[in-house]
């Protein structure tokens, strides 16, 4: 080796990778030409970004463009295609790292599923980082030669034949960039084909926003997609470009192509993922619309046309009322990026509604999947809580399936002033809620709000349609009469009067503090005590969400109400009457103190209730009864 040049080995995740790549078989090895091309489009946009703010740069009048040639070799010499960009480029150790190094999760998972033979490697090179390792499916030997965009970096060579080691070369470069020269093996020689490098080019990169050139023809049309009228764009041009902006391979769940010049000239295409959270090597990192101004792009992750809450949202935003020098301050204070904003959103939220209209089913899937992204903008974006509630959905005491506010309003029985709600951790749970008793005998119809931030914008929800939202544990609850059809919510009870007394003070002497009042209900029927919070009570549900947060959290006090016809309530009150020293009496207050606690999703700890509840079946066996 000579002094010019340094032999490197590969971690052994590379070595690995590098094996399944030169001596597997796949059905469609022209992704390296895709993976190749996505490389030198990223290099050509850090490049793009670097020429904003810094034109001390080598070559600052080249053409951002990638080039795809097909050099004439003597007969019988290999084949060859050279892929160059006038990129980023990398310096001697940036080549180093970048080519012989790569994300140990990534690769790791790779491997692992390539390993487990259920998945097509072709699915998985884009989704996991190893796109440039690709090129060794057709690639006997690939020399890198790169030259930075910092105008004293001297040009370099990385030089690999797809074995376990690679060297690190000088060379000589005049240009910034970076080239790519491979040498075909003798069965991938077909990709040293001008007509079959525009195939490949049309099919996986017809999109990419720089020109790509094949010998002198221009290969990809490169025209923006979001220029042309939603009528000329094909579903396959949606998801293809799609996945090559973003790298996510599930496709988007709802797509958003519109143009309007009034109030502002726009042209937007827009994605909402099928997942909230990208995926771990998507190649969008960060949240934000890609901003254009004249069809030029001015900044990659613009978070200033969109709120937080909306920030899943991707796409392109293009405007020829920017101007092409607008600096980030500029965006930020622009009075048009606010009426662009607003159009944004405004258009979101007609194509949600038109979703939600036209494919129920998909609606729900949207909102399981991003559903507490509204909440969260009720929660920190109060000027948009109009706009976002009738977007909100809930399970509810009368019907299958998502329910949204306008249905229930328009479900709501004569003379029902309000919209109830009733609070706890899972719908299962809350259907066998005490406070529902009186709801079910009346027919109303209750929301169930089971996420943690449902008690957390609670306060925040105010009306909807001029009906306010009331929580059904309201000590204070004034529900309709029932019709002279209808049952009273307490009925007759044989138990005495005295008898009933003595139970709630022995309710009152066993729970203490942890009550303020015990007393009886006017409207339980099937449950026998409910837990009701005061009038007066303030952030009632800060507590709640101490619990969600294991923080600090302390049962709150509230009032029992003791349902004085139910048989168990009956069976307690004369055992207090007749055999005070029961152990049972206790044992059982306490329970069902616990088990109101954890009908309200308020217990703190549901596993301390066992010991007490094989203590009291032991008394029932010995007992008979």
């Amino acid at each position: 080796m000579s002094e010019q040049a340094q032999a490197y080995t590969f971690k052994a995740e590379i070595r690995q990778l590098l094996h399944i790549l030169v001596h597997s078989l796949y059905k469609d090895r022209d992704i390296f030409l895709r993976e190749l091309i996505s490389n030198a489009s990223d290099a050509l946009t850090r490049m793009h970004f670097e020429m904003l703010t810094n034109r001390e740069v080598l070559d600052v009048d080249a053409e951002l463009a990638i080039h795809i040639d097909v050099p004439d070799v003597a007969e019988g010499q290999p084949k060859r295609i050279v892929i160059r960009d006038s990129g980023i480029g990398m310096t001697a150790e940036e080549l180093r790292y970048n080519l012989g190094t790569i994300a140990q999760s990534g690769a790791r998972e790779f491997l692992a599923r390539v390993g487990e033979g259920k998945v097509d490697p072709n699915d998985l090179i884009g989704q996991f980082g190893v796109g440039f390792y690709s090129v060794f499916m057709a690639a006997d030997e690939v020399r890198v030669i790169s030259r930075s965009y910092q105008p004293e970096a001297a040009p370099a060579a990385w030089v690999c034949d797809g074995s376990d080691s690679f060297r690190i070369e000088t060379a000589e470069k005049s240009d910034r960039g970076t080239e790519i020269h491979i040498t075909l093996k003798k069965d991938a020689e077909e990709f040293a084909n001008a007509w079959k490098l525009r195939q490949i080019v049309k099919k996986h990169s017809d999109f990419v926003r720089f020109p790509i050139y094949v010998g002198e023809e221009q290969a990809n049309q490169q025209q923006s997609l979001w220029r042309k009228s939603p009528a000329e764009v094909t579903v396959d041009e949606y998801k293809n470009f799609y996945r090559q902006m973003t790298m996510e391979f599930e496709e988007p769940l709802l797509t958003i192509h519109f143009s309007s010049d009034v109030p502002v000239n726009l042209r937007a295409l827009l994605f909402i993922p099928a997942k909230r959270e990208p995926g771990i090597l998507a190649a969008r990192k960060e949240p934000g619309l890609m901003l254009y101004s004249h069809n030029v792009l001015i900044q990659e992750y613009c978070t200033d046309l969109l709120p937080p809450w909306l920030g899943y949202i991707d796409g392109v935003v293009d405007s020829e009322d920017l101007p092409l020098n607008v600096s980030r301050e500029t965006v930020q204070n622009n009075r048009i990026m606010r009426q662009l904003g607003k159009t944004i959103q405004k258009r979101i939220f007609r194509e949600l509604e038109k979703l939600a209209e036209e494919n129920r089913e998909k609606y729900a899937t949207f909102w399981q999947e991003f559903g507490r992204a509204f909440k969260e903008g009720i929660a920190t974006d109060p000027v948009a809580k109009e706009d976002v509630m009738p977007f909100l959905r809930y399970y509810t005491s009368a019907a299958e399936g998502w329910v949204s506010l306008d249905e229930y309003v328009a479900r709501m029985k004569e003379g029902q002033t309000a919209i109830y709600y009733v609070i706890g951790d899972d719908a299962k749970s809350i259907a066998n809620s005490p406070h529902l008793d009186p709801f079910k005998a009346r027919g109303l119809e209750v929301l169930y709000w089971v996420d943690p931030l449902d008690a957390l914008i609670a306060p925040l929800m105010g009306t909807y349609k001029e009906k306010p939202f009331q929580n059904i544990d309201d000590a204070g609850l004034e529900l309709p009469e029932l019709g002279d059809d209808g049952e009273t919510a307490v009925s007759t009870s044989t138990l005495s009067e005295k008898a009933f007394n003595l139970f709630v003070g022995r309710c009152v002497t066993t729970l203490g503090d942890r009550v303020i009042e015990v007393r009886q209900s006017k409207v339980l029927k099937d449950s026998p005590v409910r837990l009701v919070s005061p009038k007066d009570a303030q952030n009632r549900e800060m507590q709640r969400l101490y619990r969600y947060l294991d923080q600090n959290y302390e049962v709150p006090k509230k009032i029992l109400e003791i349902n004085r016809q139910h048989p168990l309530i009956e069976s307690l009150a004369r055992l207090v009457e007749e055999h005070p020293d029961s152990p049972v009496i206790n044992m059982s207050i306490e329970q069902l103190y616990d088990s109101a606690l954890l009908q309200e999703g308020l217990h703190p700890n549901p596993a301390h209730m066992l010991p007490r509840i094989q203590e009291l079946m032991m008394l029932a066996a010995q007992t008979g009864k």
